[in-house]
């Protein structure tokens, strides 16, 4: 079984779920290409407005196959080789980064690894209340991909990040939400429903506002102040040719909710 990537498209909104539940959804290769491709098809299908990505049999992702790397998957791959494939696989969080719509992570159980970086790629992080989170990486001699190290870094600052790669503690939901690794903490049986509200909160908002919203916070986390208001000024004279600015305008003035289609 080398596990798959399942979709499941509910109006405007894609679930992706990671499925190799004999592994607690570990990566592999072929899962790898899959998230990738989906990953794509949602960035690009204007019908989709919010992506979602969790894990099955109650666990989000043990990050890679550490069973394939023990079994001697990669040997005879040179250094390049083996990094050339890295970077295309890490194509899936980049992804989750930057589309210019809302991505979530609806982390029901164990994340490790790849998937802690995975789930640090989507906009917000919902996780249920007995999920246990932990880098990995330096408890199997590994430095960590998927754009981790950035995501750590950029979230707790240098210090922390490098104190979670290198010691790899096993941190709790809470104590996660408390140090900003998580947006939400639900009890397990409350997680489908809460995150599910969520979520539809986010696919039936201002779409492209919040597309833009994304480019522009990547950009204040490494730009200087002025560079960051001129960024802010062209992307806020965008949002104002969109229909959703227009009918949110017109409904402040008539004292009703907005309706916002996404374009």
């Amino acid at each position: 079984m080398t596990g798959q990537v399942l979709r499941d498209t509910q109006g405007a909104v894609m679930t992706l779920t990671l499925d190799n539940p004999g592994s607690r959804n570990a990566i592999t290769a072929p899962m790898s290409m899959q998230l990738c491709e989906a990953l794509r098809e949602a960035a690009f299908d204007p019908a989709i407005r919010a992506v979602v990505l969790t894990g099955s049999g109650g666990a989000f992702c043990a990050g890679g196959d550490v069973k394939a790397m023990a079994a001697g998957r990669d040997a005879g791959l040179s250094v390049e080789q083996r990094a050339s494939q890295l970077r295309d696989r890490a194509e899936s969080a980049r992804l989750l980064h930057e589309m210019a719509k809302p991505t979530v992570a609806v982390i029901p159980g164990a994340v490790a690894g790849a998937g802690l970086a995975l789930a640090l790629a989507c906009d917000f992080r919902l996780s249920a209340s007995d999920a246990k989170l932990t880098t990995a990486f330096a408890r199997v001699g590994l430095a960590g991909d998927f754009g981790v190290n950035w995501l750590l870094t950029r979230i707790l600052g240098i210090a922390r990040a490098r104190e979670l790669m290198m010691f790899a503690p096993v941190l709790g939901a809470q104590e996660a939400l408390e140090m900003g690794l998580l947006t939400k903490v639900f009890p397990s049986h409350e997680l489908a429903q809460k995150a599910g509200a969520i979520v539809a909160e986010l696919a039936f908002g201002p779409t492209i506002a919040y597309g833009h919203i994304k480019q522009v916070t990547s950009l204040a986390a490494a730009a200087a102040f002025a560079p960051t208001i001129e960024a802010e000024a062209l992307h806020q004279a965008c949002c104002m040719i969109t229909e959703d600015h227009a009918d949110a305008a017109r409904a402040f003035a008539e004292k009703r909710p907005p309706v916002f289609n996404g374009c």
